[in-house]
């Protein structure tokens, strides 16, 4: 039986094992999918090791820029990331094991956020700065939008809440929230940006899923704005794992 899994923590909310598994019964493939749910990235060498039929792995919060060390290869899209969500196990030279990074993040972002992109579209405000924020900025740029990242606190090549004006939210017509303000069971938080400047001309991305619609996204309908939640970016990085690990 083939085996995958999940790292991160804490993983109570996680969507993976359950998609995967739901899979692998309606496709009648014989494999499982569990959780590992370790309290330092450390542990990953005895999941590697009390797990040998391991074919591959999702790394989520907050493991996807601390697992870079522990791998052998990483392709294009991580390195230049510089964070990990799948991966690949193979088997090398004498048996070794062989581990390499990949970021299907960034592939599921682009392709659920480009449809929705117009000419007027060019600048992007990206809130937050952790894992998910560096595949939005890449994917961004990928799609020929340009991206400043937003911090609560100050820090290099980015700009802080309080330096949003009036001027940037005419300029930035493109606002993808990376934090996890307005998850469930936070539901009546959001990221502290001027709402009542936007317009029907901007779009706010969401990568969370749960609630639907969460306040953040509420507030830009109110406003005219076109809004999405990260469902389908969700579902689109999880069919691409699954190439990953076949290919």
């Amino acid at each position: 039986m083939q085996k995958y899994g999940l790292l991160g923590y804490p993983l109570g909310h996680s969507f993976s094992k359950t998609y995967f598994n739901q899979k692998f019964e309606a496709e009648k493939i014989d494999a499982e999918y569990l959780n590992f749910e370790i309290p330092s990235i450390k542990e990953i060498k005895n999941v590697i090791k009390e797990n040998p039929e391991l074919n591959g792995l999702n790394v989520t919060i907050p493991y996807k820029e601390q697992v870079i060390p522990y791998l052998d290869d990483l392709d294009e899209d991580a390195r230049q990331i510089g964070a990990v969500n799948v991966i690949k196990f193979t088997k090398g030279l004498f048996g070794k094991l062989k581990l390499k990074g990949y970021n299907s993040d960034i592939i599921g972002f682009k392709q659920s956020i480009d449809p929705l992109l117009k000419e007027t579209h060019r600048k992007a405000l990206i809130l937050g700065t952790g894992g998910a924020s560096k595949a939005v900025f890449h994917g961004l740029k990928q799609l020929g939008v340009g991206a400043t990242l937003v911090s609560r606190k100050p820090k290099d090549f980015c700009i802080t809440y309080d330096e949003i004006t009036a001027k940037t939210m005419e300029q930035y017509t493109v606002i993808v929230n990376t934090t996890p303000l307005g998850m469930f069971p936070n539901i009546d938080s959001c990221p502290d940006i001027p709402y009542d400047l936007l317009t029907p001309n901007h779009l706010l991305y969401d990568l969370l899923y749960n609630p639907d619609e969460t306040l953040f996204m509420r507030k830009g309908k109110e406003k005219g704005a076109v809004v999405k939640n990260g469902l389908e970016m969700l579902l689109l990085q999880a069919f691409s794992a699954w190439e990953i690990w076949q290919k």
